[in-house]
């Protein structure tokens, strides 16, 4: 989750940068650009595997390799916490069906890092943190859909430890496992999170795709500062079961890609209904949909895209980006709607806050329970983490799990009454009402400011995001590159209802296609 501003009163900028010895501004482009697989999208790789030209154990191997070269050594990007032992064992069987004459789909031998959240059988799920170093339970749902579909399994991605939800003032994309992940455009930069390793490895070219998760930001957050495309879907469209959770109204996973076509892909073969996440039992409609279907470069002709001004004037830059952005849609047919303020109301960040506490206790407790895992409640983690102060809080404490855990049950009225209020305001009222009333097809907001410095002392500090748009809502969000600042990523945010899915996804590449705007980093150390 990406900690919104109730957060992060007061913090100033300040850097805080250990990469002792490397020359301020240096580039690392020349040499680790120099990869025979980089900007690959999903359909190259199966045209040249179709074709006998490619196995997905040469680019399974490629890929490891780039990880080893990058993660640790150089750049140090620390974007990944674990590669998978048995990943080129697993190219290797996925070859052997390809030349029997099986191919499971689009997936079949593409190589895909997931968020170290996400529990997975061949490695440990860590969250991040130490306390989960030897917690190794059954597969995600949605890495049973994931292996169905033929894909492999290379690694997991570092993240915000525990999704960012354990500290007010923590720096994105640290955990206690995996250290401080980097952004690949400027290393002295924040990835942004808590997705971060999802997002920097794949701007970073170290897999094809990654898969996220989000209560609030996390994939909409890295995905725009690392300059890629990231896909929040509805609530209930992709399981839930087996991912380490913060609250069950918010909580999402999913892809995260270099292209909208890959994100798409990667959506399609991941969405089902689990018997164990009563939320998918709603997701009926778009369950078994295609979504690379519904990609059509002309599908602004006629859009109508609500503009969300009340997440512009935030820094002149970025509205500079919004305004070639809108000026792009506009070539391309759309109209335009300015929307003065798409909430109905200034602020709702003490209500999530409250219902994010509750579900926080409740939901962790939960899962922490029915996988076994080392710590049995968020008490004994806690507890945990005092005993282990050096390892786990060496830069910042842990004051929202001890906030969370003075809540009560979920049927207090604080929550009860929090809970109501958001979902009236940003649905009924918000989201579905501007909808109807403007006859839109999507609503656009810029995703987020520029990376910020990395700062361990201070935490966070410079989040300008529009993602609680549709994290409270529950509704689908898509974030595309858009432009830059001073070679910094900026993305735009597509919006819609409920289960609208293929209707952004429509849009979203519509506008890619028509402006080209993804960049690859180039492993600055610095903005200059």
């Amino acid at each position: 989750m990406k900690r919104r501003n109730f957060l992060k009163k007061g913090l100033v900028s300040s850097a805080f940068f250990g990469a002792a010895g490397i020359l301020a501004g240096e580039t690392f482009a020349n040499s680790h650009n120099d990869f025979d697989f980089l900007e690959w999208d999903v359909s190259q790789m199966q045209e040249a595997m179709q074709a006998g030209k490619l196995t997905s154990l040469q680019l399974t191997k490629a890929y490891l390799k780039r990880i080893e070269t990058l993660n640790k050594k150089g750049p140090e990007l620390r974007a990944v916490i674990a590669t998978n032992p048995k990943a080129e064992a697993q190219a290797e069987q996925l070859d052997k069906e390809r030349a029997a004459g099986k191919v499971r789909g689009p997936l079949h031998g593409i190589p895909i890092l997931v968020k170290d959240n996400i529990n997975t059988t061949a490695l440990p799920t860590t969250a991040g943190s130490w306390a989960l170093k030897n917690h190794q339970p059954k597969n995600a749902f949605i890495m049973d859909k994931l292996e169905e579909a033929g894909a492999i399994l290379l690694g997991k991605a570092n993240l915000s430890e525990w999704a960012n939800f354990r500290s007010t003032r923590s720096s994105s994309g640290w955990s206690g496992v995996g250290g401080q992940c980097r952004n690949p455009y400027s290393l002295d930069r924040t990835p942004c999170g808590s997705s971060s390793g999802s997002g920097a490895a794949v701007a970073a070219n170290l897999c094809a795709i990654a898969i996220g998760t989000e209560t609030n930001g996390s994939i909409i957050c890295p995905s725009s500062i690392n300059g890629i495309v990231g896909i929040k879907p509805t609530v209930g469209l992709w399981s839930r079961t087996g991912i380490v959770p913060i609250s069950h109204t918010q909580d999402t996973a999913g892809p995260m890609a270099r292209t909208v076509t890959d994100a798409a892909v990667l959506l399609t073969a991941l969405a089902g209904k689990d018997k164990e996440d009563q939320a998918t039992q709603d997701a009926h409609s778009s369950i078994g949909t295609d979504f690379t279907k519904a990609l059509d470069k002309h599908a602004l002709k006629g859009a109508r895209i609500g503009i969300a001004r009340n997440f512009f004037g935030k820094y002149g830059p970025v509205d500079e980006v919004m305004d070639s952005v809108m000026e792009t849609l506009k070539g391309q047919g759309a109209t335009l709607v300015d929307i003065e303020n798409v909430f109905g109301a200034n602020d709702f960040d003490e209500s999530e806050f409250e219902v994010l506490l509750y579900e926080f206790k409740h939901d962790l407790n939960s899962y922490l329970k029915k996988f076994n895992a080392p710590v049995k409640s968020l008490e004994e983690l806690i507890a945990y983490n005092k005993e282990h102060a050096k390892e786990e809080m060496p830069w910042f404490g842990q004051e929202l799990f001890e906030m969370a855990q003075q809540k009560g049950e979920l049927t207090d009225h604080a929550y009860l009454d929090a809970l109501k209020k958001i979902k009236e305001v940003t649905t009924t009222n918000g989201i579905d009402k501007h909808f109807k009333e403007q006859n839109l097809d999507a609503i656009l907001a810029p995703s987020n400011g520029p990376a910020w410095t990395i700062d361990w002392l201070l935490g966070d500090h410079g989040y300008m995001g529009s993602s609680g748009l549709a994290a409270m809502s529950g509704y689908p969000n898509i974030t595309v590159p858009a432009g830059q600042v001073k070679g910094m990523p900026i993305g735009v945010s597509f919006v819609g209802k409920a289960w609208s899915e293929a209707k952004l996804l429509a849009v979203a590449y519509a506008y890619e296609q028509a402006s080209k705007s993804r960049i690859v980093p180039e492993f600055r150390t610095q903005v200059s």
